[in-house]
């Protein structure tokens, strides 16, 4: 009778500015090195086919799939969990405006709402309904018929704006 042993490999993950160094099963998938090997238990795993968006993290500033993408193929790139955003003093604008305009409730979806909407607005500060609702088109959410999340990603872009306005020397109209 045959015994057969499985095959590991170290890998190191460069998570939320960290690296971790791990060992894997080469068939591992990094939703679950993520959560299980990791502890970073903000990623979601929901449908496990890529399908439903709750486990998107980015890699390389771009959202992607935990769930479809093996942990090997991650190592030597950069990946960030909602935890990798989340500022040790509490929220980020984004998450806090999520807060406010009520673009959560049962959270499941959040983690990949949040990150994809991070992703948006690094490349496009200023981005038209249309825009949103296209970036999020691969985020499912069950609880909020998506337009609390819409008005939440454009606030938190009318803030920035603000902000850099203010960083910048400028003034914002309600300090003009």
């Amino acid at each position: 009778m045959e015994t057969f042993t499985k095959q590991t490999v170290q890998i190191t993950l460069r998570v939320n500015g960290e690296n971790h160094s791990v060992e894997v099963e080469p068939r591992m998938l990094l939703a679950d090195v993520l959560r299980h090997e990791i502890g970073l238990t903000g990623t979601h795993v929901g449908c496990e086919q890529g399908v439903c968006g709750a486990c998107t993290i980015l890699v390389d500033g771009a959202p992607e799939r935990s769930c479809l993408m093996f942990a090997v193929q991650a190592e030597g790139r950069e990946i960030t969990t909602i935890e990798g955003v989340t500022p040790d003093e509490g929220m980020s604008e984004l998450q806090a405006s999520f807060q406010k305009h009520h673009g959560l409730q049962c959270g499941f979806c959040t983690p990949g709402m949040i990150l994809t909407s991070e992703a948006l607005l690094a490349r496009n500060p200023n981005p038209s309904e249309a825009e949103i609702r296209e970036a999020l088109s691969g985020n499912l959410c069950r609880c909020t018929g998506y337009q609390f999340i819409v008005d939440s990603v454009q606030d938190a872009a009318a803030a920035k704006a603000v902000n850099h306005t203010n960083a910048d020397g400028g003034s914002d109209k309600e300090g003009a």
